[in-house]
């Protein structure tokens, strides 16, 4: 069986809704909720302004999932492995 369908897209963060729930905007314009993964909880919140990767479904475009990876949170922090 094939995994569900994802649309893997670049968003910048607007507003913060709570811990887990961000206001976020595509490129075009587009305006969603977008969550943090349980996965991801302990991890860096992004900051309002931020660029993140979304992962949202082609049938609901309400609402995504925010994509944060060890490279992305190092990049966020003022000193990170590519400064050196």
């Amino acid at each position: 069986m094939d995994k569900k369908e994802t649309i893997l897209l670049e968003a910048c963060v607007v507003s913060v809704i709570d811990k887990h729930a961000f206001d976020a905007e595509l490129i075009n314009g587009h305006r969603f909720v977008a969550f943090l993964r349980r996965d991801d909880f302990k991890k860096k919140h992004p900051q309002v302004g931020a660029k993140v990767m979304v992962e949202m479904s082609p049938y609901d475009m309400s609402k995504g999932r925010l994509i944060i990876d060890q490279e992305q949170n190092n990049e966020s922090t003022s000193f990170s492995k590519k400064n050196v």
